[in-house]
Parts: C-alpha cells; structure tokens; sequence
C-alpha cells in the first residue's frame, strides 16, 4: 500500500438513537426501551471512520443543516480525523437523524430516520481537485447527481469506485455501472431480482467487476470474474447490527488500497462487522489497526472462523 492513501466519501451522515428492546411491539402499544446511545451514524460516515482507525486518510462529502444535530456530526467526524471540510452546511435546515431500536434476542434492528431537508449535494461542491488525489472513492447512493458527477471523474482518472448498496434508490443503476465494487444489502437486492444470486449476476452484467450480497447472519455472497463466493458470518455475540453493513465496506474498501485478493477484503469486512456487532451503535465495536494486525488482516492470508 503506498503511503498516506486517500478514501474520498460521498454520502450519508447522522446523528443516531439507539436504544434496546426485547421484542418489536404491535402497532398501538407502548414499548420501553433502554441502554440509549447518542453516536453519529450515516453508511459512507461510519465507513470512513472505520478507514481511519486502520490508517486511512479520509475526505467526506456530504449535507448537513446548522443545526445542534449537524454540529454533532462535524465534531465526531473532526475528532475522528476525518477531513470534514467537503460537509456542506445549510442554514435553517435540519441534519439526517434516526432513531433505531434494536432487538439482542434476534440481532435484528429497525431504523427510523430522515433524510437532511437541505438542498441535496451538489456537483459543483465536489472538491475535483481532492478527488483526484484519491485512491478510492466511496459512495452510498444518497445525492446521485454529486455521485455520478464525481464517479465519472474517478472513472476517467483510473480511481476504482466502491458502492455501498443498500436501498435501491433514484439514480442507483447509473451509479451502478460506474462503480468497480457493488454489494448490496438484503433490502437491496429483494427489490432488485428474486434471489441475491440473481442480484449478482444482474449486477455483473451491468458491467461491475466486484458484486455481492450482505446476508446477516447467513454471512455474505459475492461474484468475482465469473467465480461465486458464499461464506457464513463469523461468530458473534451479536446485540446490534447497526453499522455492521458500513463496516463490512470499509473492509472492501481497505483491501483495495491494499491490493489484496477479494477472499480476504471479504473476509475483513465480515469480520468486522461481526465485532462491531457486539456493541451498542455502529461505531463502538470498530476493531482498531492493531486488532487487525492481531487477526492476520496485514501482509498474510487470513482464514475465517466456522461460521454459525
């Protein structure tokens, strides 16, 4: 990996309740919850953050408001070292916010959120000249006119684009064929063909080098020049899965910059989604970089735990 590399990231960021419940209730019922977790949160936000933690430069692009929800959101990703300076700022308008109860008993969890109710961002806020300085640019799908406008960039100057799919939204498909790395959630891929072999194949068709499938529990599938890949999650005491789909990213993401093969990016970000896991909020169980030269995710291959 060459010195200093640089992720640029166009997305979604938040600011996160969280609180746990035994079960989700039936409509017109009152439900306690407990354990409540303010943390900042967002797909591409919480990806960067993991980068960072194992030594890689980030930049953020993205919207926020002037609001008490947006400063939160500029301080964590500052105090994460984070270059927040492609945020944009609108006055009078409120920040993406979610709140999110999640169920230990069945590691499932619900999110309820809002998108930021400023002007989405747009293509001339896109810093070029940081861009194309990257080494990876990384994506959500939130704003697709910025995204497509800076995957076209990346695209001519030889910069890979990994996409993070996880609703099948406006602007998705053209953001597809110019990204190198698609995978995609379950949410994602119901909408998108009947079953995640199906999403991988119509995802390689359309011209993406590197698709898959998050599976949860069941572990992940992906489809690499012709060749399907299907592995079982690593074990876990799993409490909330909120960011484990960021994360497992982030580990594409890494390995890339790292010129591993895809076995292994995949095999990190499993395995780090499975740690972040088993803590409260997306960014709590984030493996540090010595976690991962502890678990052999550096020069060496790796091999993944039997999966549950």
């Amino acid at each position: 990996m060459k010195p200093n590399p640089l992720v640029f990231g166009i997305g979604q960021c938040s600011l996160d309740y969280i609180g746990l419940i035994p079960a989700y209730p039936p409509p017109d019922v009152k439900c306690e919850f407990s354990n409540l977790l303010i943390q900042c949160g967002g797909p591409v936000a919480t990806a960067l953050v993991a980068l960072k933690r194992w030594g890689i430069h980030s930049h953020m692009a993205g919207v926020v408001g002037d609001d008490d929800s947006g400063t939160s959101i500029l301080a964590a990703l500052r105090e994460e070292g984070i270059d927040a300076t492609g945020i944009q700022i609108r006055a009078g308008k409120s920040s993406q916010f979610a709140f999110i109860v999640s169920e230990p008993s069945s590691a499932r969890r619900t999110i309820f959120w809002q998108r930021p109710t400023g002007r989405p961002l747009q293509p001339e806020e896109i810093d070029a000249g940081i861009l194309l300085k990257s080494k990876v640019l990384h994506l959500d799908g939130l704003f697709p006119e910025a995204s497509v406008y800076a995957c076209r960039k990346a695209r001519r100057a030889g910069i890979p684009v990994v996409l993070d799919a996880g609703t099948l939204r406006d602007g998705m498909l053209e953001l597809i064929r110019l990204s190198d790395c698609v995978v995609a959630s379950e949410v994602f891929s119901r909408a998108f063909a009947e079953t995640p072999e199906e999403t991988c194949r119509r995802l390689a068709g359309m011209g993406v080098r590197f698709t898959g499938v998050t599976l949860g529990a069941k572990g992940y599938m992906a489809l690499i020049d012709g060749r399907f890949i299907h592995k079982g999650a690593y074990l876990a005491n799993a409490i909330d899965t909120t960011g484990c789909g960021d994360v497992f990213h982030a580990g594409l993401t890494y390995g890339m910059l790292q010129g591993w093969h895809a076995e292994k990016s995949l095999d990190l970000g499993a395995w780090a989604a499975a740690r972040v896991s088993e803590q409260l909020g997306g960014r709590s169980g984030i493996p540090n970089a010595q976690d991962l030269q502890n678990r052999g995710f550096t020069d060496l291959p790796c091999q993944p735990e039997t999966p549950a």
